[in-house]
């Protein structure tokens, strides 16, 4: 182990890994590892975190201003470490962040939620930086540790900087979506790409009574949740244990068409017009809330836009996946009843608010009270009890 102390030193890093065990987002037998393996050292030296602030994503260059680099580095916020795949230039913010470093209270509780043991095997999908596979190098041991990654550039980066740390696991290019069938069996599997498939490959490349980590959500939305699955028989299945949001797996991003090819101009006039009683408040709510995770697990085929506010009114769009099936809820300030138009062979407004409707009447669950099975089969979810699940 090459680690150097010096590069973990910093002031700013002591007080996050002290505000990290203070929120109990850092275990205190990963402390060690968070002491010794510094995010900073597999960060590129132009890089975007997240500004709380602004609420967007601002570069910064460690050769113009290192004590802003290090600081966010030092700071809990994801950092967007690549543009478009890659095909991104410039210093400017791209349009598809592809690749990042996550938050590091994520980062640690997803590494606590998987219960490690010396010796252990662990299969890291979606290196990225390659900071999460070199704390689980340093925790296990290099040999146990296999970390994949589809981007030949991004693996090629990662492999340098853990080389350069003194951390050598596995380093494999390929889709992580196959697993990595060569060093299987694995006693864990963590995955930092958000998914919306379990796929078949990891339960069979898991050791029975294995777990499998991974963020896991819906198109319905961005809102996805981490699912901790214990193996056994041939599936998989656990509770959801916080939400989260993660960039997607590629081969499991949403394909969408134009808004047009569901909504020509003279689309409302043409659609079914209602109205609701449910009020913006009560269903636009933000980052990390049970609603729209669980509106995704009860209407398939769908998904959610949420526009901005203009003029003191707020559509939100809703699109099937299935057909071209189209909803709009349209709420405004001061108005009791929000105005709903429908179009296409499914009512999605009218699946949308049953949805909603049974999430309230069974107490507004939050996302730990959520669960999900997965076997040869398909994706089933399930509230509080598996016996009582439904296909996803």
């Amino acid at each position: 182990m090459t680690l150097n102390p010096a590069q973990v030193d910093r002031p700013s890093r002591k007080e996050l890994g002290r505000a990290l065990l203070e929120t109990h987002s850092l275990a205190s037998d990963w402390a060690p590892t968070f002491a010794a393996v510094d995010r900073a050292v597999f960060l590129p030296a132009l890089m975007w975190p997240f500004d709380m602030d602004k609420g967007e994503s601002v570069p910064v260059d460690r050769d113009m201003n290192s004590d802003a680099w290090y600081a966010a580095a030092d700071s809990n916020v994801p950092i967007v470490t690549q543009w478009d795949d890659g095909k991104h230039m410039g210093t400017a913010p791209g349009k598809v962040s592809t690749s990042s470093s996550s938050m590091p209270s994520v980062v640690y509780a997803m590494l606590q939620a998987l219960e490690v043991d010396a010796g252990m095997k662990v299969l890291d999908v979606g290196t990225g930086t390659g900071e999460t596979a070199g704390a689980l190098a340093y925790r296990l041991d290099a040999q146990n540790v296999t970390t994949i990654e589809v981007d030949r550039a991004v693996s090629a980066r990662a492999r340098e900087r853990l080389c350069a740390a003194g951390l050598h696991p596995e380093v494999v290019v390929g889709d992580g979506f196959a697993g990595c069938a060569d060093r299987a069996p694995y006693d864990r599997i963590l995955a930092t790409v958000g998914l919306r498939e379990i796929p078949g490959a990891w339960i069979e490349q898991t050791r029975p009574g294995g777990l499998i980590v991974a963020p896991w959500g819906t198109h319905y939305s961005h809102a996805d949740a981490v699912a901790r699955l214990s193996v056994k028989d041939g599936q998989a299945s656990g509770h959801f244990t916080r939400p989260v949001e993660f960039m997607k797996l590629r081969a499991q991003r949403l394909s969408l068409a134009e808004h047009a090819e569901y909504a020509p101009p003279d689309a409302m006039e043409r659609a079914d017009a209602s109205t609701t009683a449910i009020t913006e408040a009560e269903f636009v709510t933000g980052k990390y809330t049970a609603v729209p995770f669980a509106l995704g697990l009860r209407v398939r085929d769908c998904t959610q836009a949420v526009a901005d506010k203009r003029e003191d009114a707020r559509p939100v769009w809703f699109y099937g996946l299935s057909d071209r099936s189209w909803a709009c809820v349209m709420f405004r300030d001061g108005q009791a009843e929000a105005r709903v138009w429908q179009s296409g062979p499914r009512r999605l407004w009218d699946e949308v608010e049953t949805a909603y409707r049974w999430w309230v009447g069974h107490g507004e669950p939050d996302h730990t009270r959520f669960g999900l099975t997965v076997t040869p089969e398909g994706q089933r979810a399930w509230l509080d009890d598996p016996a009582e699940s439904w296909a996803v």
